[in-house]
């Protein structure tokens, strides 16, 4: 095959995945269906289609490689560790349904507004904000990369095109747009996926799971105990999850999360078999590319499709809940004028699909400042600690803005300190601190004692309040 025609057909998949979601997108989006997602009738989402959407939205193009690149390092606790993420699901699910059916409340910041006043509403907001942020950059980032070397011209020729395409799809329909094209992204992805495993399966069985030394396997679990430490605040800082939770009943939303859940969770730790066949192989690199490169430019092009698609699916995403975020969540109130908040909503689109590409401009600042600003970025992984008492004991007694707060601040020290540790390679915390082994001893560590003092925190901000009068139930 001539390198004319190498060139061209990963532009031919992005052509072809271009068609097809084109082809998916509403033309229109009726009533309030901008925001809500409901069809041109008013109808709301179903439960298979909020399903596939969540479920989609999860199997984000960074994610598929992780968990190759965790499985390469790890084994197979690697997957699986990265697999105990998606029991956010279950754990947002849960909350969201409590939340809509004891409190009434139609979003995650109309909940904190009742519970805790405007001021930590907007605490919450700005952390999200940093999570939709790095969403857009390090997706196509991972999408640009099957087109050239970072840097290269067509890398940049492929993000432009595909932040593009999806912000022309996503200013029409909002979130609307984002579940109809999810549904498309989703049958892609799962005929994609299914291609891969084909490829790569029998050989991992015949070859059997990678014998792993024993450090290696037990820094391993202990990345699977930090994942599930993790999961109970993880989820309530990710709009794409949580916006989907206001969207249909609380019922059927609860069933599409345990749905979602189990599906996006199953199909990540079954993208581990490329790094446990990458290790059986001998092949270096990142594995979500050296194996479907080892088994030639037919599945290396399957490869592209499904980064595409699960690119793709995570942007639309992004894009949605940051116009919801701009038109209305900051502001608090969901009511008309609907024209100006749609058009809230899309300067909203438009300014996080450039912002958040910027970060992709740290190459050419050299190799001290890039990766210290990529790893500034990430903060808003480790600095939500606090918010599973926020969310999760929000129904005791006294709850009031000091628990939030006494939460909310020192889960964004220790994430500030994480994000310092890796950004400068100085070791902050001291060793006493660390549990279990490996490269995630210190996380998990943090994770632990930093959970139990943000949690020890909103129980002390419950003990002694007397709410003032304008504060009593009604």
């Amino acid at each position: 095959m001539n390198d004319t025609l190498m060139t061209a057909l990963p532009w031919i998949v992005l052509l072809a995945y271009g068609v097809v979601v084109w082809r998916m997108a509403p033309r229109t989006t009726g009533g309030d269906g901008f925001f809500s997602g409901g069809s041109a009738e008013g109808k709301a989402p179903g439960l298979w289609l909020l399903a596939a959407s969540a479920a989609i939205s999860w199997i984000f193009a960074k994610s598929i490689a992780n968990s190759a690149l965790l499985a390469q390092a790890f084994g197979i606790t690697g997957a699986l560790g990265y697999g105990v993420y998606y029991a956010s699901f279950l754990v947002a699910g849960v909350a969201i349904y409590l939340i809509r059916t004891r409190g009434g409340d139609d979003s995650l910041p109309a909940f904190l507004i009742r519970k805790y006043g405007r001021l930590c509403a907007r605490l919450f907001l700005i952390a999200i904000a940093v999570r939709l942020f790095n969403e857009v950059w390090s997706n196509t980032k991972v999408a640009g990369l099957y087109f050239g070397a970072e840097g290269s011209g067509n890398y940049w020729i492929a993000v432009v095109i595909v932040t593009a395409f999806t912000v022309c799809y996503s200013l029409k329909g909002g979130m609307r747009s984002s579940l109809l094209t999810d549904g498309a992204q989703m049958i892609l992805a799962a005929i994609l996926l299914a291609i891969v495993l084909v490829m790569v399966l029998p050989d991992v069985a015949v070859t059997g799971l990678p014998d792993m030394p024993d450090p290696v396997a037990a820094a391993g679990v202990t990345f699977v105990l930090l994942a599930a430490v993790q999961v109970f605040s993880y989820p309530f800082h990710d709009p794409v999850l949580t916006d989907r939770g206001f969207l249909t009943t609380p019922k059927t939303m609860l069933k599409a999360f345990v749905i979602a859940g189990l599906i996006s969770g199953a199909v990540i730790i079954l993208f581990g078999v490329l790094g446990l066949h990458a290790v059986n192989m001998g092949l270096s690199g990142n594995p979500a590319v050296s194996v479907p490169t080892s088994f030639g430019v037919a599945m290396l092009l399957v490869v592209n499709g499904l980064m595409l698609t699960s690119a793709g699916s995570t942007l639309d995403s992004t894009f949605a809940s940051s116009a919801k975020l701009a038109a209305r969540d900051w502001t608090g109130d969901a009511r008309p004028p609907l024209d100006r908040q749609i058009r809230i909503g899309r300067y909203a689109i438009a300014a996080i699909a450039l912002l958040g590409n910027l970060p992709l401009l740290s190459l050419y600042l050299g190799e001290a400042a890039g990766p210290a600003i990529i790893a500034a970025t990430t903060i808003s992984g480790t600095m939500v600690m606090g918010l599973a008492p926020i969310f999760l004991l929000a129904w005791l007694p006294g709850v009031n803005k000091r628990s939030f707060h006494f939460a909310f601040w020192p889960g964004l020290v220790f994430g500030v300190l994480v994000a310092v540790e890796g950004a400068v390679g100085v070791h902050i915390f001291p060793d006493w601190i660390d549990i279990g082994s490996g490269k995630y001893a210190d996380d998990l560590g943090v994770n632990v004692y930093g959970l139990a003092i943000c949690t020890a925190g909103f129980l002390a901000g419950c003990l002694g309040y007397v709410p003032k009068p304008a504060e009593q139930p009604a």
